[in-house]
């Protein structure tokens, strides 16, 4: 971290914002899919990207990536061919933010089990108190 700096309420009221909605949007269900798909497998088009993810509507991928483009995270690259090819690919900023959250990817990886080794316990644990299934009552 850098040296701390005095900042005006306005920045750090800025600065809140946008950790705000850069956890939302990494926290969605798709975007993290997304830059994972596009950080490994280079630039590529729409059906390409869609197919690699699985599972997400052609509505979903849109949005996000129109989200991600607005964010300054993709770039959409219309090439003027019939019928237009369209690609996508990561900005520096968005390998940045990449790299940032692939720490949480790692994480599940080596304390996969562990959660859910926990999560038995405690629906078990939880399942006896209540006299039915966890979340009842």
């Amino acid at each position: 971290m850098g040296a701390r700096q005095t900042k005006s309420p306005e920045a750090v009221a800025r600065k809140e914002a946008l950790v705000r909605e850069m956890l939302d949007r990494v926290g969605d269900k798709w975007t993290l899919l997304v830059i994972e798909e596009l950080g490994s497998g280079g630039e590529m088009r729409f059906t390409r990207l869609r197919d690699r993810i699985g599972g997400v509507s052609q509505k979903m991928l849109t949005k996000t990536l129109r989200e991600l483009e607005r964010d300054g995270l993709v770039i959409r690259t219309v090439h003027p061919v019939v019928p237009p090819r369209v690609e996508y690919r990561l900005t520096k900023l968005g390998e940045a933010l990449g790299e940032a959250v692939c720490g949480v990817w790692t994480w599940v990886e080596n304390h996969l089990q562990d959660v859910e080794q926990a999560r038995q316990v405690y629906d078990r644990k939880h399942v006896r108190e209540m006299g039915g299934p966890a979340g009842e009552g």
